[in-house]
């Protein structure tokens, strides 16, 4: 399975399934953590969930998810708080896990900025506080409303509760009229000792950590609950300002201490990463000592001008970064290697290990990732581990960091039985025994079974009724894989035929084991549902190797409709030709994914699945969200040469963000060129089609009154 398989290893089309499986286990874990105060994984396991996510991403950025978890904030509100929609929406931190990342970080900041690597920068450090987020809204110096961070953009209304936080004012003097000051409801290690040995004297259910025991005591409908916890609060950030608080990061939390709030003295002032990372470690030597929990430690530029000019990705500021503690490691027996078949037929081997705790989770599986790494081996043939190869009754090591499983790290030679056996890796698929065959500069072995091959066949349905496909409810993973064993649905089209097949007569769905009348009927609206679908979503279901979520959406702005997307893919079979060039033209599109989406329509029996599934559907013109008075609303805008007044990444997003679309080559449909110093190949290509032609500064001119 893909969730065996490192980041580096993963194919295009495998990190799709990926990152479609990572979006409902992340979904499932922030509506524990965050709606439910019942988390049903812990931090680390988490983080790596979201790490592997953000890795994938990183590596394919065309296949990023419309849900996907990186552009997701908490979870919905629970059922009985009223909502608060934040003036200002409270957005997550992407993560650190190693001193290169935090020193990536500063480099990123420095590229957005366009500052030299010699030229200071400010950047405060704080301990990450392991608690509930709380914004507390401010008018005229009077509390009047506190709000939980919900999924950034709605939280719910816990202000009677926030009042009986002792470290929560409700009057301040000298305060701007309108102030919302963000934080961190904690609870320390004391008081959770204590409050748990209440809990279990009166009979109750103790807590399973002190942020469980925080986020439970602030979330309770009856507020004299609240009122007999011992909860914390440290301020570390703002909202909504009628006045600014002060010139920087490090100014404006002072200022808040100022006002009468906790914050935490351990916030630091540093002048580059090597600072930030000595007091990163010096942070991470008290932490036993400090009293309450904390998981790591969060980096934010100091000068707020510049926190304003770098802005915000979706969900997170490009200007902080949370550097997260380091993940365990464990010793353990390889007990036996399984074979896992994917999607695109991988053959992906798993470690069946001797359970063992790991961060505070048990383990019992791990990835081997492929073939070569079993044997000591990197793709390009290099050792790994010392070419230290893994055997069958190995003691092996265990690390949980930045993967969804925990993967086999090392081998102990010296404690090899004498019994230990090599792996054989298979040449035949252990799913339908077609060969498996690995070819050239491919790190993984693939089944040739294709349609014939079950595993295949059933894992390309669950991709097509995932989240970011055709997502319909009541029919997921358990479902279709039943329907499958069944013979009622072979391939997608079966779906939209499976009321006619089986919504009466003898073999009925309403009388299988688990359905009923309204279970039944309501799949069946459910499949009728999603009949009408945005052409995205039908490129995206397909399930084309290469050819992610955020490339669908691309493919399906370029062309429309359907009817054009097909016939360009007909017209481009040969891989060249007009046709062909526009095709590769697209934004995120390259010679690979391109040759993949044309190949899918060039062959018989796909083909003819694609129409019979699309014979069914009413499939929705994609258009481009306009934007009012944008001169550049809808045109395909390409930058070259060296912009000097701002990083080629500012003028992407803001062109994008005034409804452009940005191409990296020159085409005939390309509308406009910004051509700096040093332009080249694009620039005189533009002349010869006779495509208009700016210099930075014209094109600054061009928005300056959008």
């Amino acid at each position: 399975m893909t969730r065996d398989i490192s980041v580096e290893n993963l194919t295009k089309d495998e990190a799709q399934a990926e990152l479609a499986r990572l979006a409902d286990l992340l979904a499932n874990a922030n509506t524990a953590y965050h709606t439910e105060d019942a988390p049903e994984m812990d931090d680390a396991t988490y983080d790596a969930l979201k790490r592997r996510n953000v890795a994938i991403e990183a590596r394919f950025p065309a296949l990023k998810r419309a849900d996907s978890p990186s552009d997701q904030v908490g979870a919905v509100p629970a059922d009985g708080f009223s909502k608060v929609t934040h003036a200002v929406a409270m957005l997550s931190l992407s993560n650190a896990f190693d001193a290169e990342d935090v020193e990536e970080f500063d480099g990123r900041v420095r590229k957005y900025l366009g500052l030299p690597a010699d030229r200071t920068l400010a950047y405060t450090a704080e301990p990450k506080i392991d608690g509930l987020s709380l914004s507390l809204r401010y008018e005229n110096g009077e509390l009047v409303q506190a709000a939980t961070r919900g999924d950034g953009a709605v939280g719910e209304n816990v202000t009677a509760n926030a009042r009986t936080i002792a470290d929560v004012p409700t009057v301040i003097a000298d305060a701007p009229d309108v102030l919302e000051v963000r934080g961190e409801v904690y609870m320390s290690h004391a008081d959770f000792a204590a409050l748990n040995a209440r809990q279990i004297d009166s009979g109750g259910k103790p807590f399973a950590n002190p942020r469980n025991a925080a986020a439970g005591s602030l979330r309770q409908l009856d507020a004299e609950i609240t009122r007999a916890r011992p909860l914390r609060f440290f301020a570390y950030a703002w909202g909504a300002l009628s006045a600014p608080l002060a010139e920087t990061q490090k100014g404006a939390i002072d200022r808040l201490a100022d006002l009468g709030f906790s914050t935490n003295p351990l916030t630091a002032l540093c002048h580059s990463s090597a600072e930030m990372l000595a007091h990163y470690a010096r942070i991470e030597e008290q932490r036993a000592t400090l009293g309450y929990d904390i998981d790591g430690v969060v980096y934010k530029v100091d000068d707020l001008a510049l926190q304003d000019r770098l802005g915000f990705r979706s969900t997170t500021p490009r200007w902080a970064i949370a550097h997260k503690f380091p993940a365990e490691l464990a010793w353990t027996r390889l007990e036996g290697i399984d074979i896992q078949v994917g999607r695109t037929g991988a053959l992906s081997p798993v470690a069946r290990l001797q359970p063992v705790t790991v961060g505070g989770v048990v383990v019992s599986n791990a990835t081997l990732h492929n073939e070569d790494y079993i044997k000591g081996l990197d793709s390009k043939g290099n050792e790994i581990r010392g070419g230290k190869e893994i055997m069958v009754g190995d003691w092996v090591q265990v690390y949980r960091a930045g993967d969804v499983i925990p993967k086999v790290a090392d081998v102990d030679l010296s404690k090899r039985a004498d019994d230990a056996m090599p792996f054989a890796f298979p040449t035949r698929c252990p799913e339908c025994q077609s060969e498996a065959v690995r070819e050239p500069g491919d790190a993984v072995r693939r089944c040739t079974g294709g349609l014939i091959c079950p595993a295949q066949a059933v894992e390309k349905l669950k991709h097509f009724v995932s989240r970011a496909a055709f997502d319909i409810e009541g029919l997921g993973a358990k479902q279709v894989e039943q329907f499958y064993a069944d013979g009622w649905i072979a391939e997608p089209g079966d779906i939209f035929t499976l009321q006619d097949r089986y919504g009466s007569g003898m073999q009925q769905l309403k009388n299988r084991e688990g359905w009923g009348d309204k279970s039944a009927q309501n799949l069946f609206d459910a499949i009728e549902e999603k009949r009408a679908i945005p052409l995205a979503r039908v490129i995206f279901a397909l399930g084309i190797r290469h050819v992610g979520e955020a490339a669908s959406n691309l493919i399906a702005l370029h062309y429309g409709t359907w009817d054009a997307f097909e016939a360009a893919m007909q017209a481009a079979a040969a891989q060249k030709g007009e046709a062909w060039e526009d095709l590769i033209g697209v934004d995120g599109v390259g010679t690979v994914m391109a040759g993949s989406l044309v190949n899918t329509f060039a062959q018989e029996a796909e083909r003819a699945s694609i129409d019979r599934l699309v014979a069914h559907l009413t499939i929705a013109e994609a258009k481009r969200a306009g934007t009012s008075g944008s001169p550049v609303a809808g045109k395909t805008v390409v930058f070259t040469g060296t912009l000097e007044k701002m990083t080629r990444a500012e003028a992407k997003a803001r062109a994008e963000r005034l409804g452009a679309k940005v191409s990296g080559s020159v085409s005939a449909k390309t509308d406009l060129l910004v051509a700096g110093p040093g332009a080249g190949s694009k620039a005189k290509k533009a002349a010869e089609l006779g495509i208009e032609t700016l210099d930075e500064d014209g094109w600054l001119t061009l928005i300056s009154g959008a």
